[in-house]
């Protein structure tokens, strides 16, 4: 009498080796694209914000961006007082003219450029901040996550954990 051998018990190994296989490449396809994803780019070629009635032109290769509402109390000055070790863009909700400090620059933009940041980086709450990173001439990339602020007291506090 002749032995069966186990193929049947091998091509469900096989096939489930391969199902398993399959899952785990779409698996990491699917991250590495959401991961992709999650970080957008800006191009200051393609917005015009305003420093005054000037175009705003990028100089750093690092901005932190803080999107605020100048209706806040104090949240000009404080933004203007603010010294870090990396340049502020502040925009303002409300697109009021504010002259620029060492340390913070105060951009406003048109109300379709406004909506456009605003879908862009998914911005809800004010104030928000977030980093840029140049990538190349006027384009440039987010660099971390968005964070809501409860005050802006606490942006140097919060700076190190982004």
């Amino acid at each position: 009498m002749k032995k069966k051998r186990g193929k049947s018990f091998l091509s469900l190994s096989t096939l489930l080796a391969s199902f398993f296989g399959a899952a785990m490449i779409a698996g990491a396809f699917a991250y590495f694209n959401y991961k992709f994803s999650e970080y957008k780019f800006i191009n200051f070629k393609d917005w015009s914000f305003y420093e005054k009635s000037d175009i705003f032109t990028p100089k750093a290769d690092k901005y932190i961006v803080v999107f605020y509402s100048s209706r806040e109390t104090n949240t000009m000055d404080l933004l203007a007082d603010t010294d870090l070790n990396i340049p502020i863009l502040a925009i303002d909700y409300y697109n009021k003219v504010r002259k620029n400090t060492k340390t913070t620059t105060f951009l406003r933009s048109g109300t379709t450029t406004s909506l456009k940041f605003i879908q862009r980086f998914n911005i809800y709450n004010s104030p928000s901040i977030f980093i840029i990173k140049k990538n190349k001439d006027t384009l440039y990339k987010q660099d971390s996550m968005i964070r809501k602020l409860d005050n802006l007291r606490e942006l140097s506090k919060n700076v190190q954990s982004l």
